[in-house]
Order: structure tokens, then C-alpha cells, then sequence
């Protein structure tokens, strides 16, 4: 075993977490912890990278390197608590196999990975089946929050919280007042599906701020130079946030020969899957996440820059041709990114609702927002006011119907509306921008077309219907065609 000590304190005998993966993240990790005044055992697959952290950044500092499992296992103080930085999917269940035989009655087994959370409710009752707790938590904030604090947001086993509550508010970023961002998210998959949704919002934070930089440059005429003194603005204002004063940066950056870098680079956007895992949680929930759903199909059609290029070049749609007042759409354009942000926040929250109804957790939804305040990719200033809303109205349904974001909603949609007729009108596709639009009209409508689609459906499948004139729960079946018969089908809910 690998032992390293410090100048600044007496490295304990053993160490008060275990870290397997040492990666960016848990590289990162493991220096905040250790800062924060933890010893922490640190253990890699590729164990010449043990030696060459415990060498390099880990240096003199209070850290025990570890060249197996049972070496970590055996360096760390009871209960032992041994956190995975690894890739989701099998290799988190080939540690936990590797990790059991060298773990006792009331250890802990930590997956700080973008996990599928229904991965991590079977992970837990199978831990626990042995004897063990298990936590699978999400971490969010890059490279840069896990040096310096990110959002920890832990669920599974509830017996492990108090043995790691500690480590993880001392590394988590802090909000006004210190206040960590980080608690107990709840049982099971909870930790992990809050970290799904988190991501999934800022799947379309991301491709709302794209829709708008597309807009500026190709419906305004306006340059890299240009945007990023109005995303500088933006950026002190109500749209306050991580993710507009990155983007505010990445257009003042110049390539070498002067130009903008970020014209440079190929139009073909990335994904890991958890915006994907959002959308896929929305439809088997039957919740309506519109925004997020289309912000993961805009990358999925990024994707195909071979076909798009060919379609560029024979198929004709409008020619940009816009007259109006500039600085009105810029305006616009805030209130439009600022309606839109909401409606993914309320859609969110909503899908959050309906999980821990259908999952029985007991999610605390305004302190999930004060988690999100710092440290995270999504971390804006009007998180505060959802849990304020929350704070107010604990049972409170949907966003939309608290009265601070049902004004500020009612306030952005003249701006909005302009801003998606004339993304429309000029064929710039805005796809997240106008979804959210309609979204927020179907919501705000008493009445909807889907007594025609259950009309259609009972003509063609006999599944029956309700109606306006009779109690909920009462079905009926019309023979549409004088041919059918009085036989109906069972109705059901896929």
C-alpha cells in the first residue's frame, strides 16, 4: 500500500471515504474532499494512475493509494464508505461484485456516477440484500464544481445518509448563508432520478440559448461580437445564470486568425444519454415533457450533418428577410428564453411529482431547488423563487399555477409569440422555443381537440369514451358506422 503524508496535519491511520476512478471527476473529487480535511483512499482500475496522482496533484497531501480493492477496502475506517466514479452501466456492478467480500454489515457503497436510476433502486435492494447500504448519488457541476464544490444529490439506502452527510455538505458547493447544495433527495432511485431530471432541464436550457444565438445570427445579421455583449446583459438580469455567462464567453473567443472559434466548430451535437433516460421516464409516467423531449431530438438531428447537407442543397424554404425593430427582438428574445426556461422547469418538477407518487419517495421539491442554487450546470437565480413557491404552497401542482411564474409568464408571451412567428416565418427552426409556446397554451386551455381523438379511437377500435354530461369513469361506445356491434373494448392506460 501506497501511504502519503502531509506537511499541513497527521494523516489519519485510515482513511474516512474510498474513491474507485480516477478520472476527471473523481480526481477533482478527491482533492475537495481532502481539502475540506478528509484522508481519502483512492483506488483505479489502471493502477499506475494511483502512482502517478498520488506523485502529481495528490502529492504531499492526505491521501492513501490503493494498487486493489482489498487494499482500499482495508484502508478505510468503519463503517467504510467507498464511493464509485466510474462509467454507468456494467462496470458499477462489476465493482459492487469486487467490493462485497471486502465490506461488513453496515458499509456503504456509493455510485457518484449518471446512472439510470432504475439501475440504482435494483442496486440497492440487491446491497442491502447482503447486508450492506447503498447510495447512488448525482454529482453535477463538470470538472470545475467537483474541485470547488459541486451539487450532491444522494438517495437509496436512508441508514447511510448519517455516516455520509459530513464528507458530502463539506465538498458541495454553498449557497447564501452556507447553506450546502446538498441533502437527503430520498429513498431508492430517488438521488439518482433527480439528477436525470436536472440534467434533462439543462438539455433545454442549452437548446433554448441555442435557438436564440441562431436566431440573432442568422434572422438579426448580428456578429459573434455583437451577441456576446447582449448575452453579457442578459446575464445580469433575470436570466442570471451558468449556462448564459458560458455563452456569453464562448462568442467573445477568436481562433487565430481572429474569428470567431466558435464558428469553427462542427455543427454535430454530443449526448451521454440522460436527457434521453428524461424523456423515456416522461412517456412511461404520461407526463407531457415537450421541451426537454425536443431539445434531445434537435441534437439527435444535428447528428445527421451528411443528410442535411444534401437536403440544404435541393430543398428551398423561405429566404430570411426580417424588417422589424432589432432592438424590439432582442427584447423578445429574452422574455421567449426566460418563458421557455419555466415551462422546463415546470415540466420538471412535474415529472419529479409523478415519480415520487409512483415510486413512494418523499421528495422535499423546494430544498431540490436550493440543491440546484450552486455548484451545478443548471444554477440560475430564480431557483430561489421555487423554493420560495414550494415554501408557500407545499401541494402546489405546477409552476405555472404559482402566482410569481403564472405573472411572469403571462408578462413574457407577447415577446415570445413574436419571437416564434418570426423564427417561423423565416425558416430558422426553434423547436424547443415554440413547443414550450404550445405547451403553455395547452396548459392555460379548458378544453382540448382530444374528444375528437377518442371519438376516432372508438370508431375504429370500440375503446370507448367519456362525456361532458356524465360522471368521470362512465364509458361509452357508439357503433360510428351502423355496421359494428355493441361490443367494446377494455379501457386501459399504456
Amino acid at each position: 500500500m501506497c501511504l502519503c503524508g502531509s506537511n499541513k496535519r497527521i494523516m489519519k491511520q485510515k482513511a474516512d471515504i474510498g474513491l474507485i476512478g480516477l478520472a476527471v471527476m473523481g480526481e477533482n473529487l478527491v482533492l475537495n474532499m481532502e481539502s475540506k480535511g478528509f484522508t481519502v483512499g483512492v483506488f483505479n482500475r489502471s493502477v499506475d494512475k494511483v502512482d502517478k496522482f498520488i506523485a502529481g496533484r495528490g502529492a504531499g497531501k492526505n491521501f492513501i493509494g490503493a494498487h486493489s480493492i482489498a487494499e482500499l477496502c482495508d484502508s478505510l475506517a468503519k463503517p467504510r464508505k467507498v464511493m464509485m466514479l466510474v462509467k454507468a452501466g456494467q462496470a458499477v456492478d462489476d465493482f459492487i461484485e469486487q467490493l462485497i467480500p471486502h465490506l461488513e454489515a453496515g458499509d456503504i457503497i456509493i455510485d457518484g456516477g449518471n446512472t439510470y436510476f432504475p439501475d440504482t433502486i435494483r442496486r440497492t435492494k440487491y446491497v442491502e440484500s447482503k447486508g450492506l447500504l447503498y447510495i447512488g448519488t448525482g454529482v453535477s457541476g463538470g470538472e470545475e464544481g467537483a474541485l470547488l464544490g459541486p451539487s450532491m444529490m444522494p438517495g437509496g439506502s436512508p441508514a447511510a445518509w448519517p455516516a455520509v452527510k459530513e464528507i458530502f455538505q463539506a465538498v458541495a458547493a454553498k449557497v447564501e448563508g452556507g447553506v450546502p447544495c446538498c441533502d437527503w433527495v430520498g429513498e431508492g432511485g430517488a438521488g439518482h432520478f433527480v439528477k436525470m431530471v436536472h440534467n434533462g432541464i439543462e438539455y433545454g436550457d442549452m437548446q433554448i440559448i441555442n435557438e436564440a444565438y441562431q436566431i440573432m445570427k442568422d434572422m438579426l445579421g448580428m456578429s459573434a461580437d455583437e451577441m456576446h455583449e447582449v448575452f453579457k446583459v442578459w446575464n445580469t438580469g433575470d436570466l442570471d445564470s451558468y449556462l448564459i455567462e458560458i455563452t456569453r464567453d464562448i462568442l467573445a473567443v477568436k481562433d487565430e486568425d481572429g474569428s470567431p472559434l466558435v464558428e469553427k466548430i462542427l455543427d454535430t451535437a454530443g449526448q451521454k444519454g440522460t436527457g434521453k433516460w428524461t424523456g423515456v421516464s416522461a412517456l412511461d409516467l404520461g407526463i407531457p415533457l415537450t421541451l426537454i423531449g425536443e431539445s434531445v431530438f434537435a441534437r439527435c438531428l444535428s447528428a445527421q450533418k451528411d443528410i442535411r447537407v444534401k437536403a440544404s442543397k435541393v430543398i428551398t424554404g423561405p429566404t430570411v428577410n426580417f424588417t422589424g425593430d432589432k432592438k424590439q427582438m432582442i427584447d423578445d428574445l429574452k422574455d421567449a428564453l426566460f418563458g421557455a426556461k419555466i415551462i422546463s422547469y415546470a415540466q420538471g418538477y412535474n415529472l419529479m411529482m409523478e415519480a415520487a407518487s409512483e415510486y413512494k419517495w418523499n421528495l422535499n421539491l423546494g430544498g431540490i431547488a436550493l440543491m440546484w442554487r450552486g455548484g451545478c450546470i443548471i444554477r440560475s437565480t430564480f431557483l430561489g423563487d421555487i423554493k420560495k413557491a414550494f415554501d408557500v404552497n407545499p401541494g402546489l401542482e405546477n409552476l405555472l399555477l404559482d402566482p410569481h411564474f403564472k405573472g411572469i409568464v403571462e408578462k413574457a408571451q407577447a415577446g415570445w409569440r413574436r419571437v416564434c412567428a418570426a423564427a417561423l416565418t423565416n425558416g430558422i427552426p426553434a423547436p424547443a422555443l415554440t413547443s414550450a409556446l404550445c405547451y403553455f397554451d395547452g396548459f392555460r386551455s379548458e378544453r382540448l381537440p382530444a374528444n375528437l381523438l377518442q371519438a376516432q379511437r372508438d370508431y375504429f377500435g370500440a375503446h370507448t369514451y367519456e362525456r361532458v354530461d356524465k360522471p368521470r369513469g362512465e364509458f361509452f361506445h357508439t357503433n360510428w358506422t351502423g355496421r359494428g356491434g355493441d361490443t367494446a373494448s377494455t379501457t386501459y392506460v399504456v
